[in-house]
């Protein structure tokens, strides 16, 4: 009998901070966006982004996005560049952007070397980022 409401108990004490836990873990992502494919937020990210490819490497792409995350005026980019025929694959392209007066412009391109800690799969890339940008919001939870 007693572990009846013990079990009972435990069940009602489960539900009840459930909701909690919940909330608070959408609390803290409730400010990040991924702009919809085809949205003009998107399109003017990546549209961005293809001029900087174009500039640097003289190269026609197109992008599949893996991630874009948007809060506060800010925007983390990975994109993997392709052809535009899709014979070709390029490296991945990462990207920080800031938005100042209503125009996007990047501020950070980061290197992607394996074993570099400057580049981004260093786990002190994004503290250190951080730190040359305080007003960034925390993109790499």
């Amino acid at each position: 009998m007693i572990s009846r409401y013990w079990i009972v108990g435990l069940l009602v004490l489960f539900c009840s901070a459930s909701p909690l836990v919940v909330s608070a873990e959408s609390r803290s992502h409730e400010d990040f966006h991924t702009p919809p494919p085809g949205s003009a937020e998107r399109r003017v990210v990546l549209n961005l982004l293809r001029a900087k490819i174009t500039e640097l490497h003289t190269l026609d792409v197109v992008f599949v996005v893996q991630r874009m995350e948007m809060s506060k005026g800010w925007a983390w980019v990975h994109t993997l560049p392709r052809s535009r025929d899709g014979r070709s694959r390029y490296e991945d392209f990462f990207a920080l952007l800031h938005q100042q007066n209503g125009r996007w412009r990047i501020v950070e391109i980061p290197c992607t070397e394996p074993d570099n800690p400057e580049c981004v799969d260093s786990p002190d890339y994004f503290r250190r980022l951080r730190q040359r940008f305080p007003a960034m919001p925390d993109f790499h939870k």
